[in-house]
């Protein structure tokens, strides 16, 4: 898991309406134009800037949470992504020259190249 933060504008629009606020209010408290505020409240919260969109949320009284995966946890998931690309490549090849590689060959290579990987510069795990 990486570091995500949920918006859902559905909740930022049922929060003003519960809150009573009008479009014209909840733009002067956030200090986002009015057009923007209604964008965001709409739905269209990707196309506004991330500042507009706490902006509007801390003026409805709601605040973001950022949860942050565990670093080794993340590392041994891009390992294993990594791994699995690696292997994939060498499957790919390996049918091409007419000498298929059978599952348990495919997971044997996985697993060495996961740990290959983990014990390597963790640098490499990130390269394309």
């Amino acid at each position: 898991m990486t570091t995500t933060i949920h918006i859902s504008a559905d909740r930022l629009k049922n929060r003003r309406e519960s809150l009573g606020m009008s479009y014209s209010i909840v733009a002067a408290r956030s200090g986002v134009s009015e057009p923007t505020v209604k964008r965001i409240l709409g739905g269209q919260v990707a196309e506004a800037s991330f500042a507009n969109v706490v902006a509007v949320a801390e003026a409805l009284g709601a605040s973001f949470g950022i949860e942050e995966a565990d670093p080794e946890e993340l590392c041994r998931q891009q390992a294993r992504r990594k791994a699995e690309q690696i292997a994939r490549l060498v499957q790919g090849t390996s049918a091409l020259e007419s000498q298929a590689v059978d599952q348990t060959a495919y997971d044997r290579l996985v697993e060495r190249s996961f740990h290959q990987l983990m014990a390597g510069s963790r640098r490499r795990l990130w390269s394309e």
